[in-house]
C-alpha cells in the first residue's frame, strides 16, 4: 500500500523484534524444504559477493514502508550474507523523479529500486531499469515467480516481454463495512420496506447510494454516517480510475488515441460523487487516507473503501503501538466485514515492484537482494508485518495459516484480497502517466470547488490529448493498446 503516512520519524523510531514472523513464515514452507528455496539460493550466491563488506542501496517509500528494510529485512539480509542495506527514503510523490534524476546523472547511487508498476513503460523507455531475465534464469527464480497471483505477475512484471520488476505489494481496494449495522434487525426491516431489497454490502453503485443515504438518515443522530471515503484529489485519482471503468468507461479511443474520459461514464462518476457526499461526514471532500481511516475506526461510518491496511488497523492488529501511534484506537474490532467494491472490479491502486537500477555498479548483488526479499519464504514474513504496509501478493500469502490466525476475521480478509487480485483493474500505464494523472487530480479539485462535471472532464480530455500529441500519437497508441490488451485493463 503506497498511501502517504503521517510521519517520517516512524522510520527510525522503532526497533522491532523479528521473532514470531520468522517462525510463522517458516511454517508455510515446511512441506517444500527438500529443495533449495529461491531465498537460500540468493543468500548462498550473495555471500561471496559480500565478502569484505558491501552495501546495497535501495530506494524505498519513506515512513512506515521503510520500516521493513530498516528494521526487519535489511538486518536479516546482513546477518545472512554480510551485505549491509542502505535505505534511501523518498516520498511516493517524488520517487519517480528521484529515480530518473539519478539515472540521468549516472552516478550509480542506487542499486535496487521500488517502482510503482504504472511507471515501468516510462522507466524502461528511458533505460533506467535493468532487465532481469538473465538473473532470473541464473538463480532459478522462474518457478517461484509463477506463484505470484496471476494479475500481479502477468501485468506488473514485464515490459515488451522482458522482466523489469518483481510485483511485491498486493495493493487492491477493499470495501469495509460494519457487520453489526448491516445485521441489525430493525434496520433490515425498514430498509426492505423502503427500498424493496435486502440490506447487504452493495453490489452496484446505485445500491451504494441508496444504502448510504438510508443509513445516514437512520444513524446520523448517533454519530454514524452511511459511508465515508477519501476524496482528496491524489486518492480520488485511483477511485475515479476504478469506478469509471466499472461504469463502462474507456480512457481512450484505441484507434485515434483521442481521450474519452469525458464520456457519459465519466460525467456519471463525477455527478454521483457530488450527490454521495451529502450523506457522508462534513468536509469529506478533503478526506485523505488518515482522515478516512479515523472516521471508520472510530465508528463514524458504516462503509468505506481503501487499501488492505485498513483491515489490519480496524481489527486492532497493532503489534507495536509506537510505530502506529497515529492510528486511532479501533472501536470496531470484531465488527468489520470485507467485500469487493461495487462493480466487483477493484483498483489495483499503485503498489510496488522491486527492480534493479541500470546504473548500479553492483547489479548482481542488488538482484540477489530483491530475489530474496520477493521470495516465497521471506515475503510471507514481510506481508505479516503490521507496520510496513506490504500487502499479500502471492497465492501462498492468501492461504498462509499463520496469517489467517492473526485476528478472528483474518481468514475472510485474506479471501477478499485474493478475490480482488483475480478481478482487479490495473492503474492506467502510459508514457508520461504522471501528466495524465495530474490533469485528473486537478479536475477532481475543481469538482470539489463546485465546477460543472462535464466542463471539467472536457478540459481533462483536452489536456490528455495535448500530452498524447507531445509524446507522439503513434508511440502512445502502441503503449496504450498493449496496456489495454492486458487482462486487468478493463472489466471482462
Amino acid at each position: 500500500m503506497s498511501a502517504p503516512h503521517p510521519s517520517r520519524r516512524l522510520a527510525r523510531a522503532v526497533k522491532l523484534a523479528l521473532v514470531p514472523l520468522a517462525a510463522a513464515g517458516a511454517l508455510a514452507f515446511a512441506g517444500s524444504a527438500a529443495a533449495e528455496s529461491a531465498a537460500q539460493k540468493a543468500v548462498n550466491a550473495a555471500k561471496p559477493l559480500c565478502a569484505g563488506g558491501k552495501t546495497i542501496t535501495i530506494v524505498w517509500e519513506a515512513g512506515l514502508q521503510s520500516l521493513d528494510p530498516l528494521n526487519f529485512s535489511g538486518p536479516m539480509w546482513e546477518k545472512q550474507t554480510g551485505c549491509k542495506v542502505k535505505v534511501v527514503e523518498v516520498s511516493t510523490a517524488e520517487m519517480f523523479t528521484k529515480i530518473m534524476q539519478e539515472y540521468r546523472a549516472g552516478t550509480g547511487a542506487y542499486d535496487a529500486l521500488n517502482v510503482i508498476p504504472a511507471w515501468m513503460p516510462d522507466l524502461v523507455q528511458a533505460g533506467a531499469l535493468e532487465p532481469l531475465d538473465a538473473y532470473v534464469d541464473k538463480y532459478g527464480y522462474r518457478d517461484e515467480l509463477k506463484t505470484i497471483a496471476a494479475t500481479y505477475r502477468d501485468n506488473q512484471m514485464t515490459v515488451n516481454g522482458k522482466i523489469y520488476g518483481f510485483p511485491d505489494d498486493g495493493d487492491v481496494f477493499v470495501m469495509y463495512y460494519r457487520k453489526d449495522i448491516f445485521a441489525d434487525a430493525g434496520l433490515k426491516k425498514d430498509f426492505k420496506a423502503k427500498l424493496g431489497y435486502d440490506l447487504a454490502p452493495p453490489k452496484t453503485w446505485k445500491q451504494f447510494g441508496e444504502i448510504g443515504a438510508f443509513l445516514t438518515e437512520k444513524l446520523k443522530d448517533k454519530g454514524t454516517y452511511g459511508a465515508s471515503m477519501f476524496r482528496e484529489a491524489g486518492y480520488g485519482n485511483f477511485l475515479f480510475q476504478e469506478r469509471f471503468r466499472n461504469e463502462g468507461g474507456k480512457f481512450f479511443d484505441g484507434n485515434t488515441m483521442k481521450a474519452t474520459v469525458n464520456s457519459a461514464a465519466g460525467v456519471k462518476v463525477f455527478t454521483d460523487w457530488v450527490a454521495e457526499n451529502k450523506f457522508m461526514p462534513p468536509g469529506v471532500e478533503k478526506f485523505g487516507f488518515v482522515d478516512n481511516l479515523a472516521t471508520f475506526v472510530k465508528g463514524q461510518s458504516a462503509m468505506t473503501i481503501s487499501w488492505p491496511p485498513y483491515g489490519r488497523f480496524a481489527a486492532g492488529y497493532l503489534a507495536n503501538e509506537k510505530a502506529l501511534d497515529w492510528v486511532p484506537k479501533s472501536t470496531v474490532a470484531g465488527k468489520v466485514g470485507y467485500a469487493l467494491p461495487p462493480g466487483g472490479h477493484p483498483e489495483l491502486a499503485a503498489g510496488f515492484a522491486l527492480s534493479v537500477a541500470s546504473t548500479s555498479k553492483q547489479k548482481e548483488a542488488a538482484y540477489l537482494f530483491i530475489q530474496w526479499l520477493n521470495s516465497e519464504e521471506i515475503s510471507n514474513q514481510r506481508v505479516q508485518l503490521p507496520y510496513a504496509l506490504r500487502d499479500p501478493f502471492r497465492e501462498s500469502h492468501f492461504t498462509n495459516p499463520a496469517y489467517a490466525k492473526l485476528w478472528p476475521e483474518a481468514k475472510e480478509y485474506l479471501a477478499t484480497l485474493q478475490a480482488g487480485s483475480k478481478t482487479g483493474l490495473l492503474d492506467l500505464s502510459l508514457i508520461q502517466t504522471d501528466k495524465y494523472e495530474e490533469a485528473l487530480r486537478q479536475g477532481i479539485s475543481r469538482l470539489w470547488a463546485g465546477e460543472d462535471p462535464k466542463k471539467i472532464l472536457d478540459d481533462i480530455a483536452k489536456e490528455w490529448d495535448a500530452v498524447t500529441q507531445k509524446v507522439g500519437v503513434d508511440k502512445q497508441k502502441a503503449v496504450y493498446n498493449a496496456w489495454a490488451a492486458k487482462g486487468g485493463a478493463y472489466p471482462k
